[in-house]
């Protein structure tokens, strides 16, 4: 498997008016949580490393291949917006007047103390995500079985998240991350019905509330970005369409199975924040590096 990096988020993220660090905080379980967005990714990634017999069951295993692919993005995404609600937190100053005294009282301080207010491979508590979350045992069911799972209690961890803050840029991600879910939701629930022939579909959705609840996912569903399943590839994971056909149970219009990624959107910029002695290069710094890279060009 080898993975092509493309310089874009899955969607472009609004820029924040205002700091909510303890939505950050909040949002950290979308992303190191049991069912965060890497566990997500690890899951399917090892999946997929360690998958039985791929020629035979070539659909099953790319299904979970193109899913990996898109999971790297949701991690990206998911710590772009705990960034943008971080962003603003503190102000510059003197350090002898505590320029980052407020954070002293937020709920997550490891954000000011250890990352310089970015994201951070953990939980809305602080707890280092860990490979022990990773399920892979060799069996296809129950593999596929676990998926659907993990997919679900993801889901409802984003709209408990979503009930939790009010802040646009972790909406925003949320509400797109709900729809894209519930396509992976019920790509492995199809993915059962094919290997067992029990319709899974018929628990969905899990918890029993639809998207189109929610302001932040309604314009995906009507953009119809519900129905598509990427294969992340110009050139393999076609097989994918054995699975995800037919129609989709919310409002039976057809699925569709895209070729590459969705189009996306653009990688926000962070700004220094000099009392967190991020990136720490000052004017001077930046300049001398720029005659530096000049010279190495031969210029």
């Amino acid at each position: 498997m080898v993975f092509q990096r493309i310089d874009r988020l899955a969607i472009e993220l609004p820029e924040p008016k205002y700091a909510d660090p303890n939505a950050a905080a909040a949002v950290q379980e979308l992303l190191g949580g049991r069912f965060g967005e890497m566990s997500t990714l690890n899951n399917y990634l090892f999946q997929s490393f360690n998958f039985r017999q791929k020629k035979k069951l070539r659909p099953f295993y790319e299904l979970v291949a193109s899913i990996t692919a898109e999971e790297f993005g949701h991690v990206e995404l998911v710590s772009n917006a705990i960034n943008l609600c971080l962003t603003g937190s503190t102000h510059p100053g003197d350090p002898d007047t505590a320029p980052m005294k407020d954070a002293k009282d937020k709920r997550n301080t490891y954000h000011f103390i250890a990352t310089a207010q970015t994201a951070f491979p953990g939980d809305s508590m602080g707890k280092a995500w860990t490979g022990e979350y990773v399920f892979n045992s060799g069996n296809l069911i129950l593999d596929l079985l676990h998926n659907f799972f993990l997919e679900c209690g993801a889901r409802t961890h984003k709209m408990r998240v979503y009930e939790m803050t009010d802040h646009p840029t972790a909406r925003e991600m949320i509400g797109y991350l709900l729809v894209r879910g519930g396509v992976h939701v019920l790509a492995y629930a199809k993915a059962l019905e094919v290997a067992t022939g029990v319709d899974v579909t018929k628990l969905l959705p899990i918890p029993n509330l639809d998207n189109r609840v929610f302001d932040a996912a309604r314009k995906y569903e009507d953009q119809g970005v519900h129905r598509r399943l990427y294969t992340f590839s110009d050139r393999y994971y076609k097989e994918i369409g054995r699975i995800w056909k037919g129609t989709h149970p919310s409002d039976g219009q057809p699925l569709e199975v895209v070729e590459g990624a969705p189009q996306g959107g653009a990688i926000p910029d962070l700004d220094e924040v000099p009392e967190e002695f991020a990136p720490g290069i000052s004017a001077e710094d930046f300049l001398e590096i720029a005659k530096r890279l000049q010279r190495s060009a031969g210029l």
